[in-house]
């Protein structure tokens, strides 16, 4: 009879330890990091006026020197999804274009965040115009439609990237490229110049197929004359053909602080010539890094808008004509309604495995801000994303401001003073809150 009690008894509490351990199970399985990554084609299909040139105006696109992509890699870490879209744009998407994009890819796949960047190349397509009066409609119509075919073609690429999702291995690094690049803005030394190559490697857990190879560099992509109205990726394009036919897989190219940085193609030749240097810099990393499996995966975010005064007042109908002179009316009066609230720039932050930070923002910023807050992060790698999630034009350091010129004045940079720093303050201080290493009540 006793020997009976007792193996009910281990019968009874083996029954209750397993249901004891099934949540543990679950919670095991749901920090698996999982990636997937896609590509779609943006090209406009229409002649459309082209971003980037005021010397161009209203002229109409000519054909196509090579397709502009989306490329989209989707990271899952528990519960939690992010996408990183790279475009072959001048720009990110405007603000109506972006909230739809997010929107929909967070109700069909719940990605949360999403950092999407253009990469600056000037062989872009116009993406400000819109159906109103004055602002496009019975004269842009072309470029009206392709603005509905740029949001489908984001979306795709994010959905098709999170179909891709499959249990990923990760490994970061970086590398400072001498002769890529250099400051076209400042001349008092010394003069800063972001040098960084900063890389991600993601591979499949099952064969160590590459996955994607995410890209962060910072150089403007002005390398074709403007006099040349065909669509081009610019460097980017050869860059990432390179990276693919070396490692397979996708890969994305995120545009750094460029505001006060181009290229330095001397020592490397054309767009192309630059562009597969850069991808032989990126391949030879590539393949210096080791993926390995995230043991407790962990994905924090935070996103939040800024308001700063306008040096520039864009309500004054003599600052509208001088800007529609210099560039056509029709993108003007939309590019006026984007800050019709005034400089409303966005920062997005998120945090991977705790150690590696990514942050974007909504404009271009000069390179010192991105090389402090890399400095001052303590992170192992910090992917900074300029042209991201908006676009409010240049965010010059105070210093640069004070020293003045393109990139820096009123006109091309509104923002006040010292609107940089606020926002590089601010990531800060979100990166080490997301890191649980300031209390997130101390806002």
């Amino acid at each position: 009879m006793l020997r009976h009690s007792v193996i009910r008894w281990i019968v009874i509490q083996g029954i209750v330890l397993s249901f004891c351990l099934m949540p543990t199970a679950a919670a095991q399985a749901q920090r698996v990091f999982r990636a997937g990554a896609a590509q779609v084609d943006v090209t406009p299909k229409e002649p459309v006026p082209m971003w980037g040139y005021g010397d161009r105006h209203a002229k109409l696109s000519e054909g196509t020197l090579d397709p502009l992509m989306a490329t989209a890699l989707v990271m899952e870490a528990g519960r939690n999804k992010m996408a990183i879209v790279g475009l072959d744009l001048g720009r990110s998407p405007t603000e109506a274009s972006l909230q739809r994009i997010r929107d929909s890819v967070k109700e069909q796949a719940g990605i949360s965040v999403a950092f999407i960047a253009g990469s600056h190349t000037h062989h872009g397509p116009v993406v400000e115009l819109s159906d109103a009066p004055g602002r496009g409609r019975g004269r842009f119509e072309a470029a009206i439609r392709y603005a509905e075919q740029l949001e489908q073609g984001i979306i795709e690429a994010i959905l098709q990237a999170d179909r891709e999702l499959v249990e990923a291995h990760v490994a970061c690094g970086s590398v400072v490229l001498e002769n890529f690049n250099r400051n076209r803005h400042s001349k008092i030394e010394p003069i800063p110049c972001d040098r960084t190559l900063q890389l991600m490697r993601l591979t499949r857990a099952d064969d160590s197929r590459s996955i994607a190879t995410l890209v962060n560099f910072t150089a403007h992509p002005t390398s074709i004359p403007s006099e040349t109205m065909r669509f081009s990726a610019d460097y980017v394009g050869a860059m990432r053909e390179h990276i693919v036919q070396e490692l397979g897989g996708v890969a994305v190219f995120m545009q750094g602080a460029a505001g006060d940085i181009s290229t330095n193609r001397g020592p490397h030749g054309d767009h192309v010539a630059f562009g597969k240097a850069l991808g032989r810099a990126a391949v030879k990393l590539a393949r210096e890094l080791n993926p390995v499996q995230i043991a407790s995966p962990s994905l924090r975010f935070h996103e939040e808008r800024f308001q700063f005064a306008s040096r520039t007042d864009f309500n004054n109908p003599i600052v509208q004509g001088i800007y529609s002179v210099a560039f056509f009316p029709e993108l003007i009066a939309n590019f006026v309604d984007e800050y019709s609230d005034g400089i409303r720039p966005r920062l997005t932050v998120a945090v991977l495995n705790r150690d590696v930070a990514f942050v974007g923002v909504s404009g271009e910023f000069f390179t010192q801000h991105a090389i402090r807050l890399r400095d001052r992060a303590r992170v192992s790698s910090l992917f900074f994303f300029g042209y991201c999630n908006g676009y409010h034009q240049y965010f010059p350091t105070i210093e640069g401001a004070a020293e003045g010129g393109y990139g820096a004045d009123e006109q091309v940079a509104p923002a006040q003073v010292g609107a940089g720093e606020t926002m590089m303050d601010t990531a800060l201080i979100r990166l080490f809150q997301l890191q649980g290493k300031i209390n997130k009540a101390n806002k």
